[in-house]
């Protein structure tokens, strides 16, 4: 028997149809499911001023609806955004299993409309050491936000960036799936949690660039670009706006007395390669808990918490990709298609065909299609506009002068003594000359398009991109 919360809120839906003035709205469900919730909020002084909704579907998606402008109407914007799947089912007495996507897709509509207002409207009050947590849905950001909140007043926020039906949602860290993820760990902790859809932004400033230098025959490094132009200068933005002065996240990384990106204290999880493109004004306002810890006791400390996701293998790909193959997402994104072309030695004698030159990168030695040579070859240039690709042996592949461009110094460039080339690489010993760093030693190859990070010991202090040869 239903119900007396679900059959009055059913029956007698609250806010159904209502778009307050100045309200800022979120969609969830679709086509899919064909379930499809609409939310809208319009906030003041700090608070759900008024909400409405809409929905359609089954009669759950009604009820759901209208429970949740009940609970978010007149509270602050950091209450409002404690209700999530749980609380809407409760305010109905409790929901099914066959219903509860009724209260999750509500859920998913009613954040990504705060997240949208708040990005706009006027600050709240900030708190002293009030700190947003960015989270992913994975283990290393739930550990950096239970961390955060063992010491004081914290909030969390996970981005949207890619929505692609092709993509496995379960294998993204910025995808719907795991946002809902995110949101029910930041729950569980007992955190506000806000959606922020930075789509938009993404595809301008991170993967369009990407599919562009693919097309122009390097290999971008799209993780530094977003972490350094996008995702975390947003989320700083949106700190100001929930009054918290402090942004962190779940990278391995340190920071240097005087503000300079440092490496994590476990070298084997050290992510300072991929955020080395950040200002020095925004690290000035990150933290990262995990700078001094290692892999084996994050998830350690995950299980004592009794934390879900403790166990969570990381993900491999790049956040966009996620289960879809480079090569599926450049020909579906990018228009780049299969395009035969000729596999040539240094000489410009042809040894062969190749499928397109996007699908190779320098230093490559696997999928040449070459065979019958003596030894190994590997990929020395690829030339878009030919559509070819030259290769050689290893030993002319190994080079002592790496060219860069857009090179930026945090600290005189005589202190730089080591480079990273690529984020898996070892540092290798150097010296700046002018835009080209030269090696101590030989290395297989620089990939142009890649970062290439400047360090002092294991300090940043500046960071370039590899120049096409």
């Amino acid at each position: 028997m239903p119900d007396e919360r679900f059959d009055e809120h059913l029956n007698h839906p609250v806010g159904r149809g209502h778009v307050p003035s100045g309200a800022h709205a979120g969609a969830a469900g679709g086509a899919a499911c064909g379930d499809l919730a609409t939310f809208h909020v319009a906030l003041a002084d700090g608070r759900v001023e008024d909400a409405g909704f809409d929905a359609s579907g089954c009669g759950a998606m009604l009820a759901a609806g209208s429970a949740a402008v009940e609970l978010v109407r007149g509270r602050s914007v950091l209450d409002a955004a404690r209700v999530g799947t749980a609380e809407i089912a409760g305010a109905l007495g409790g929901l099914s299993l066959g219903k509860l996507h009724a209260a999750e897709l509500t859920g998913d509509a009613l954040h990504r409309a705060l997240g949208a207002a708040v990005r706009v409207s006027a600050p709240v009050d900030s708190v002293a050491g009030r700190v947003l947590v960015a989270m992913s849905g994975g283990v290393d950001s739930a550990v950096a936000a239970l961390l955060c909140a063992r010491d004081g007043d914290v909030a969390a926020v996970t981005l949207e960036l890619w929505r692609d039906p092709d993509n496995d949602g379960e294998r993204s860290c910025c995808s719907a799936s795991a946002v809902r993820v995110a949101r029910s760990l930041a729950h569980g902790l007992g955190l506000p949690h806000l959606t922020l859809d930075l789509r938009e932004e993404f595809r301008a400033g991170v993967v369009e660039p990407w599919l562009a230098e693919h097309r122009g025959g390097r290999t971008p490094n799209p993780c530094v670009r977003c972490n350094g132009h996008v995702r975390l200068d947003a989320m700083l933005a949106f700190a100001d706006r929930l009054g918290a002065e402090r942004l962190a996240t779940g990278h391995y990384a340190r920071v240097t007395q005087d503000g300079l990106l440092r490496a994590a204290a476990d070298p084997a999880k050290d992510q300072s390669y991929m955020l080395a493109a950040l200002a020095p004004g925004s690290l000035a306002r990150m933290r990262f808990p995990l700078g001094e810890l290692t892999k084996p006791r994050v998830r350690e400390i995950a299980a004592q918490a009794g934390l879900p996701v403790a166990d969570k293998r990381d993900s491999q790909d790049l956040c966009f990709l996620a289960g879809t193959g480079r090569a599926a997402f450049l020909a579906r994104h990018g228009g780049l298609r299969d395009r035969p072309g000729d596999v040539l030695d240094r000489g410009g004698r042809r040894l062969g065909r190749h499928r397109g030159h996007h699908h190779f990168t320098v230093g490559q030695r696997r999928g040449l299609g070459v065979g019958g040579t003596e030894e190994p070859l590997y990929v020395l240039a690829t030339d878009a506009g030919a559509n070819t690709v030259t290769v050689g042996g290893r030993a002319e592949l190994a080079t002592t002068v790496v060219e860069l461009t857009d090179v930026r110094l945090h600290r005189p460039r005589e202190t730089v003594d080591a480079v990273k080339l690529r984020y898996r690489s070892r540092a290798l010993p150097c010296t700046l000359d002018g835009d080209r760093v030269r090696l101590a030693e030989p290395v297989d190859g620089a990939a142009p398009g890649q970062a290439a990070v400047l360090l002092a010991g294991d300090v940043v202090v500046g960071s370039a991109t590899i120049a096409q040869s």
